[in-house]
């Protein structure tokens, strides 16, 4: 019985220590809500990942201790046909101030400011300090820009002489690349500049900016809780290197003659330049490689915005037209009329365009070599023609002058004698004979109208500036054989030029031979091209010696350089508005006279001079550039010397150089004489010797002879715009 009472004792215990039905309940539900509370945790955080998480994962990631440096790349070089350096990149260095990393020990600040005032003087070193301990925070404060290494090296080895300065932090050096010019202004008109952030501007900075190019690199940086640095580096990829067909010497040759002229011209009879443009341009005539190319102001690569290059320059408006009595930019008007940012840009926009490729002009009496290829090419002129010019010569109820119409005219002439003696009224007459069809034709075949595609930044439209089908009538037909009355651009002119004396290949212009990589290894070589046969090599054979006549006996006699002898064609051609005052001059050449290898263009617009249809302004001045051109290429003389030019040459230090071959003997010269029927009467051989019209003394004596209106579209050199001609005058 005593047991069994124990038994019911120690279940009563088990029973009363055990838990009851209440309690059992409440844990249950409080299990529940645990589970709840866990599921709407995870529900919230699954919400936050999903809504949130990028902001979440950014405000961590920049509570943590990374660092992340840019690595620039080089941008390519631009070198010239003989590896000179036209255009290159120099590493330079921003300074960065780290305040975080400076305040990090007590002695830091002062001894890095001592150091800093010890190798920069002329830095502001309490404002450094000041923005220091304003901002305690700051990881990335610039104090200076582009610096050279000979300017930070003193720094450098005192912030890595960890035993005598251990104390110096917060200031680090990021590398950037400056681009340099190392001659200035050679070529600035080809080359163009860079703008940081920008790329290339204008010429060959901006054609061939995606070539020059590279990619930036990264280095990364990371500290772990260990303070161990983790990097991941991504190397830059520098650009390309491109291999220009400009030689440097001939270059610094047209630019030295260039600005000879001005120099000898400016401020003459009007204020301003020695002429409103100048420009030249020397092409190889068997490959389309352009050797030199030069305008006239020039600007410095290095400070493009400088202004005081503007000065002699006519200002222009916002739009970049320029007014016919603009007024002229002086080193006393300058600051006052430039004070709007926005037209100061204008006009610094205007120096920087390429004027042989930019700007359009009638191209006057130059063009006739182009004419007479058609007529001979087409079989419309046989080369055997004669024409008579007494002066003028009646074109649609007008009479269009010819420039001798003071003197009774130019006479009869072959077709040689026509070039040589640059007669309007012959061409005229050879229009007649060849047609408005098969003219622009052949215009279409030189190219005129369309553009060369050469590989410069900003080469000019003229599509709209030609005559077409529609708008070529008869004064427009005889206006265009001595070209007036259409637009062209130097770089159009000159190719066409070439093919026109090469055997009639046109050959694409281009400035760059070759891209290269940083290695130097090739990445690609571009070969001349030949887009088209313009003539056939007789009718270029012909051309060349017609041009070869206008520097023997012609016009062109004042072009020839020492030594040498030369063909081309001369040029006046009268601008808008058609005053009889304001011309544009030229000479388009090549030499040797018997094998041509190089052309040279010329072109002087509006010298600054009273009588400014002289055209040996540009005669001249090209002489001046063959002189030196011809012997520096190796080209030898073929021409006797006189006292005057062996003293020219040897003050310009240049030897003479001849060929080791004897001369052969050659047939005397024929006469321009025309020939004669039995009855003494001349045989134009299908020529017209009964259309020109006989000048009166009167009309001698007098600037109004009538002339037929121009009624095509012409360009205003003024205004840069399209206009239609209102003046009755036709110029000469």
């Amino acid at each position: 019985m005593k047991n069994e009472r124990r038994v019911r004792q120690a279940r009563k215990i088990r029973v009363d220590s055990g838990l009851n039905k209440d309690m059992q309940a409440k844990l249950v539900i409080l299990f529940i809500l645990v589970l709840l509370a866990f599921a709407g945790l995870s529900v919230k955080l699954i919400s936050i990942t999903r809504d949130n998480g990028e902001q979440y994962k950014k405000q961590v990631l920049s509570q943590q201790k990374y660092n992340s440096v840019t690595l620039p790349y080089k941008r390519g070089d631009i070198l010239d046909c003989k590896g000179n350096k036209l255009a290159t990149s120099e590493k330079v260095y921003n300074m960065i101030v780290d305040a975080k990393v400076m305040l990090d020990k007590d002695e830091s600040l002062e001894e890095t400011m001592a150091a800093l005032r010890d190798c920069f003087p002329s830095l502001d070193i309490s404002s450094i300090r000041n923005h220091v301990t304003e901002n305690p925070t700051s990881q990335y404060y610039i104090v200076a820009k582009r610096l050279t290494y000979d300017e930070i090296s003193k720094f450098v080895e005192m912030d890595n002489d960890n035993e005598t300065y251990p104390n110096i932090a917060g200031v680090w050096f990021e590398d950037e690349y400056k681009r340099i010019y190392p001659n200035n202004t050679l070529a600035s008109d080809v080359l163009g500049f860079t703008v940081k952030g920008e790329g290339g501007q204008y010429g060959l900075e901006q054609y061939y900016n995606s070539v020059l190019e590279g990619t930036n690199g990264r280095d990364y940086g990371y500290l772990n809780e260990d303070e161990t640095l983790e990097r991941t580096t991504i190397p830059a990829t520098d650009g390309y290197n491109i291999v220009t067909t400009i030689d440097a010497n001939v270059q610094q040759i047209i630019e030295k003659y260039l600005y000879e002229f001005n120099e000898n011209n400016k401020n003459a009879v009007r204020d301003g330049n020695g002429a409103n443009n100048l420009g030249c341009i020397i092409m190889d005539v068997n490959s389309g490689e352009i050797l030199g190319m030069a305008s006239y102001p020039t600007f410095n690569l290095n400070d493009p915005r400088d202004t005081s290059r503007l000065i002699g320059m006519k200002e222009c408006d916002l739009k970049g037209n320029i007014a016919y009595d603009a007024t002229v930019l002086t080193e006393e008007n300058i600051a006052e009329e430039l004070a709007d940012e926005e037209l100061k840009n204008a006009n610094l926009a205007n120096l920087w365009k390429n004027f042989c490729i930019s700007n359009t002009y009638e191209p006057g009496s130059t063009y006739k070599p182009f004419t007479v290829a058609c007529g001979l090419e087409s079989g419309k002129l046989t080369g055997e023609e004669y024409y008579t010019c007494n002066g003028s010569l009646p074109v649609a109820n007008h009479n269009i002058k010819c420039h001798n119409y003071k003197k009774g005219g130019c006479g009869t002439l072959s077709v040689l004698g026509a070039v040589e003696n640059s007669c309007n009224v012959s061409l005229m007459l050879m229009g007649r004979q060849i047609g408005a069809s098969t003219f622009l034709e052949y215009q279409n075949k030189y190219n005129f109208g369309l553009k060369t595609n050469i590989d410069l930044y900003g080469e000019s439209r003229t599509d709209t500036l030609v005559f077409t089908g529609d708008s070529m009538g008869e004064t427009e037909l005889a206006t265009s054989t001595f070209g007036q009355g259409f637009n062209v651009t130097m770089i159009q002119m000159i190719t066409g030029f070439c093919s026109l004396i090469n055997g009639g290949y046109y050959y694409e212009p281009h400035m760059v031979s070759k891209i290269t990589a940083a290695d130097g290894s090739t990445v690609k070589t571009i070969s001349p091209r030949v887009l088209k046969q313009t003539i056939s090599a007789q009718t270029s054979n012909q051309i060349v010696e017609y041009c070869v006549g206008v520097v023997k006996e012609g016009t062109g006699k004042t072009a020839r350089p020492a030594g040498y002898m030369i063909g081309g064609k001369t040029g006046t051609a009268e601008t808008v508005p058609r005053d009889r005052t304001n011309y544009v001059l030229s000479f388009m050449g090549f030499a040797p006279a018997d094998n041509p290898q190089i052309a040279i263009y010329v072109v002087v617009d509006r010298p600054n001079s009273w009588v400014q249809d002289n055209v040996g302004f540009a005669t001249r001045l090209c002489r001046s550039i063959l002189t030196e051109v011809l012997p520096y290429m190796n080209i030898y003389m073929t021409e006797e010397l006189s006292e005057k030019e062996e003293q020219e040459l040897a003050e310009l230090n240049i030897t003479v150089k001849r060929a080791n071959v004897e001369e052969e003997l050659t047939e005397e010269e024929a006469t321009d004489s025309p020939d004669l029927d039995e009855n003494g009467n001349v045989n134009a051989h299908g020529g017209d010797v009964t259309s020109s019209t006989q000048v009166t003394q009167e009309e001698m004596n007098s600037d109004d002879v009538e002339t037929a209106p121009l009624t095509g579209t012409v360009l205003n050199m003024e205004t840069g715009d399209a206009v239609k001609e209102e003046t009755n005058e036709i110029p000469y």
